[in-house]
């Protein structure tokens, strides 16, 4: 995709003017093998992907699935399809292409649940239109899951290659211009803002699934959004 030789790229800029940058096939191939074992944020979202679907067969889209981790982790009713800029070993149901710039979609497809998970800090000025492009991906009844930083947290910590970095309230805004926001909740609550690493702290995290009033707030690393298609 004539990815620059650093493995990053520019793009339309923000209000002020300034460049956005986007990082390339060589940044996420390296990237991605980070997260080739499954760490609190994904094995939740598994746990919630699998009750939702509730022993039904679903198909299922994976935006950003760098090594199709979650795919170890769901029950087998669940028909799971993936794309990414970087598939470290390729598939017949991994799909490898740089999405922000081409249109979100597998083979013309439309899934009972789709999943973007840690995508959405890094996609820029293109939220709106991924956002527009997952909402015609989805069945009548599908469901959309996602999940965006806690920037609000008392510890916030920016991670440097982020390029979409906002307010819980301005994301949760643009997540309700094109789907039904149904709940959200916290991926774990942690002092530092990064995953909890205790045993017993991650078993209470991952049972967590509303919020805490004043808690959540500040001490949320990241949260889930449950969507469902606009009527």
């Amino acid at each position: 995709m004539g990815d620059p030789v650093d493995g990053k790229g520019t793009g339309p800029g923000d209000s002020a003017g300034r460049m956005t940058q986007y990082y390339k096939k060589d940044f996420w191939s390296a990237e991605n093998l980070k997260y080739a074992r499954p760490h609190h944020r994904l094995e939740k979202s598994a746990r919630v992907i699998n009750r939702i679907a509730g022993g039904r067969t679903r198909t299922l889209l994976d935006i950003g699935c760098g090594p199709a981790t979650l795919q170890r982790l769901l029950t087998p009713n669940i028909q799971y399809s993936g794309i990414d800029i970087s598939i470290p070993d390729p598939a017949p149901n991994l799909l490898e292409y740089d999405f922000l710039e081409a249109p979100i979609g597998f083979h013309g497809k439309k899934f009972d649940m789709v999943v973007a998970q840690g995508v959405f800090e890094y996609v820029g000025n293109f939220q709106a239109q991924k956002l527009e492009e997952i909402s015609g991906l989805l069945n009548g009844s599908g469901v959309f899951i996602t999940s965006y930083v806690n920037f609000a947290h008392r510890g916030t910590d920016i991670y440097w290659p982020y390029n979409n970095v906002q307010s819980f309230e301005d994301f949760r805004g643009s997540l309700a211009h094109y789907f039904n926001v149904e709940r959200f909740f916290p991926t774990s609550h942690n002092w530092n803002h990064s995953e909890p690493n205790r045993k017993l702290v991650r078993a209470a995290n991952m049972h967590i699934s509303a919020n805490i009033p004043v808690i959540s707030r500040i001490l949320a690393v990241e949260y889930f959004f449950i969507c469902s298609a606009r009527g």
